[in-house]
């Protein structure tokens, strides 16, 4: 075989892994992200300022050696042992929040009761959509570090995209990125029809033409380059920014006819009644082998048509947990709720799922069946929670050290904004690497794709050393991470609609 057949070879025929790995490394990026708030804490405990010394410097490298390196190092040469570095990880953070428990006991003379009580009555305000950033970051930088990642041999072969039943790493990633999207819709924003309706949905057919022209340029370069490509994964000219655009369209012509708030009802109805068209029908066999690809379009391109309603359901699905989410909340017990209702929601999705895999068939992202549905809710849900829950123990740590400043989603309500905890708080969270990925998601991910080809295109990926391969991975990220950050310190968003 040749180079490309080699590299084809290499991410083909795959079958995941099992679903507590999967959940196990939904814990790791919560983790990081405390850990990345303690330590300013200290900073600021031991100094009494902040931002950190060369700030623009200094701050992007503790981001991306905290909140990137782990992802990077939990998918190569610390898979095999994520748990035992997860459970370390938690002893430190456990002992960190301990300490700045008991100085602000010192500090405050009050009993532990009437500090968590004062705590849960706070108010709160919400500089920007609560924890749908953080979820919507973390998998775009997932995304990012998988997508070349899975072309090296450090990359664990269980992780990788499955060829037909499975649950892979990347599989999740696959529906996580729908769920993200459709977190910050116009329809999960609330955001009312102006004009007729057939004006909206035109709107939205050219609002998804940057998301067209990366999948025609992807397919393009593709063709041109040589470049190796997995075939069932959509098909030979169908690509994922296809099925994003698409997506979006049909969602918004069905949310414009059908009450938003009833989106969980469709997207149960769509996903049921293409699981009974694979049931009783020729179809699940049509899909599931590599046959008569040459016939015509469809027969070429079927996993990437035919996994549309799927999608679609997760795109429903995603609109309803952002309707949910972006509701008013006034104080932190009310986010502590709304935790509980998306773990909630996590486990009796887990719940379904286990079922369906028992009376139905197990998961298949190749055809977007209604397991695969399920678990890309129930998965994101749980991903959600894990970063809403750190969100409320870095706010906790904020007001029991008096560090106002720590970058996060939720803050305490300040009455005068102009005031200096506010204006530090402000240049702290402009200097966050979060900040800046969250500014230009779309460019961070078209950037990626880019910086992915042209590594490839350059290094022998198949036959690298486990160490060359990471020391690659960690250059392609802070690449990456660098020019959005530099973007978002210059305050630039680039737009392309």
């Amino acid at each position: 075989m040749d180079q490309k057949e080699v590299k084809e070879a290499f991410v083909s025929n795959l079958n995941g892994t099992s679903l507590g790995e999967v959940i196990l490394g939904s814990f790791l990026a919560p983790v990081c992200l405390i850990h990345r708030a303690f330590i300013l804490v200290l900073y600021y405990q031991a100094k009494g300022t902040l931002p950190l010394p060369l700030p623009l410097i200094s701050h992007l490298l503790l981001d991306f050696s905290l909140l990137v390196l782990p992802l990077v190092l939990s998918c190569t040469i610390l898979s095999d042992v994520l748990l035992q570095v997860i459970v370390c990880l938690t002893f430190i953070l456990a002992c960190v929040l301990c300490y700045i428990y008991r100085s602000s006991l010192q500090s405050s003379a009050l009993q532990p009761q009437k500090i968590v009580s004062n705590f849960l009555q706070c108010s709160v305000q919400f500089h920007q959509v609560p924890f749908v950033t953080l979820f919507r970051v973390f998998v775009n930088v997932k995304t990012a570090i998988s997508i070349l990642a899975v072309d090296f041999s450090v990359f664990p072969r269980r992780y990788a995209k499955t060829e037909t039943y499975g649950t892979g790493v990347m599989d999740f990633g696959v529906g996580a990125f729908v769920f993200a999207n459709a977190l910050v819709s116009p329809e999960a924003r609330r955001r009312e029809v102006t004009g007729s309706k057939m004006s909206h949905v035109a709107k939205q057919i050219l609002s998804v033409w940057p998301l067209l022209a990366l999948g025609v340029g992807r397919l393009v370069s593709i063709k041109m380059t040589g470049y190796h490509e997995h075939v069932t994964e959509y098909g030979i000219h169908w690509n994922f920014f296809f099925t994003l655009a698409i997506v979006r369209v049909l969602a918004s012509v069905l949310l414009v006819v059908l009450p938003a708030g009833l989106s969980w009802l469709f997207a149960i109805l769509i996903s049921g009644c293409y699981q009974f068209a694979l049931e009783t029908s020729e179809l699940k066999t049509f899909l599931m082998h590599n046959k008569d690809r040459g016939k015509d379009f469809v027969h070429a391109n079927k996993e990437g048509i035919f996994s549309i309603p799927g999608y679609v359901a997760i795109y429903l699905a995603g609109v309803q947990i952002g309707l949910y989410v972006m509701q008013q909340r006034h104080q932190v017990k009310d986010c502590l709720k709304m935790l509980f209702t998306l773990s909630l929601g996590s486990l009796l999705s887990y719940g379904a799922l286990f079922a369906c895999q028992t009376l139905v068939e197990p998961v298949s992202r190749r055809s977007a069946n209604l397991p695969f549905v399920i678990w890309s809710v129930a998965q994101s849900l749980f991903f959600m929670s894990c970063l809403g829950l750190a969100d409320m123990v870095i706010l906790f740590s904020k007001g029991a050290s008096a560090c106002r400043f720590l970058p996060s989603s939720v803050n305490f309500l300040e009455k005068k904004t102009d005031s200096p905890v506010s204006r530090s708080r402000v240049e702290v969270e402009r200097l966050c690497l979060i900040q800046a990925v969250s500014r230009n998601q779309l460019l961070f991910f078209l950037l990626s794709n880019v910086m992915t080809g042209a590594t490839n295109s350059v290094v022998d990926t198949f036959n690298c050393s486990s160490s060359f391969s990471v020391c690659v991975l960690l250059s392609y990220m802070l690449v990456n991470c660098l020019v959005i950050y530099v973007l978002h310190i210059c305050e630039i968003t680039m737009k392309f609609w």
